[in-house]
């Protein structure tokens, strides 16, 4: 069973230099984003980006895995790109080893932040199909949503808990539903960065 690439995309009216510093620190990233719940930096890498542990809290467990991360800001249209690599030995985790890429486009009313990243299955392809690929999309789809209410009105995620997804009557809640998770192919917009085939593995 084949399965695709998750991918997410969001407007937000927000400087890229702004919305590159709420996402690159790692103690900022792990605020907005329902996939971790810590990310801590490890060791520097000379090629100016550097490996991480990161956790993600589940009931009765903890999962835990490493990553190394690469931004590049030299686009000459202010384009900027941040290559990821990850793994895990944690049996639990639903996601094994993958690759991906945050992408930041600068628009005449802000930035538009766009993530395409694909893993191994840690629970089998069916299982990743049927419910840990959609669940892990919807994840991401919420949390830059959650991201962007952040970066354009100042309220910290934190007001906005998973359990805000069932006040339905709060029409200023994030919604994965503000999120295009098909890619403007037109524009290249799922193309992988150069950057990510030269980063070096976790």
């Amino acid at each position: 069973m084949r399965t695709g690439r998750v991918y997410v995309e969001i407007d937000i009216a927000c400087a890229v230099d702004d919305l590159w510093a709420l996402t690159q620190d790692p103690a900022l990233h792990a605020r907005w984003d329902l996939r971790f719940s810590s990310i801590v930096p490890t060791d520097r890498l000379a090629s100016g980006g550097y490996r991480f542990r990161y956790e993600r809290r589940i009931p009765l467990h903890t999962i835990a895995g490493t990553g190394t991360s690469l931004g590049e800001r030299t686009r000459p249209d202010g384009t900027r790109t941040s290559a990821l690599r990850f793994t895990t030995g944690d049996r639990l985790s639903p996601l094994g080893e993958g690759r991906g890429y945050w992408r930041y486009l600068p628009t005449e009313s802000g930035t538009t932040f766009i993530t395409g990243y694909d893993y191994v299955p840690g629970w089998g392809r069916f299982l990743d199909a049927l419910v840990s690929r959609p669940l892990i999309g919807w994840m991401t789809a919420w949390s830059f949503d959650r991201l962007r209410i952040w970066a354009e009105t100042g309220t910290p995620p934190e007001e906005w808990p998973l359990r805000s997804v069932l006040q339905f009557w709060r029409r200023d809640r994030p919604r994965a539903s503000r999120c295009l998770r098909v890619p403007r192919y037109a524009r290249g917009a799922d193309r992988e960065p150069a950057t990510l085939a030269t980063l070096e593995a976790p």
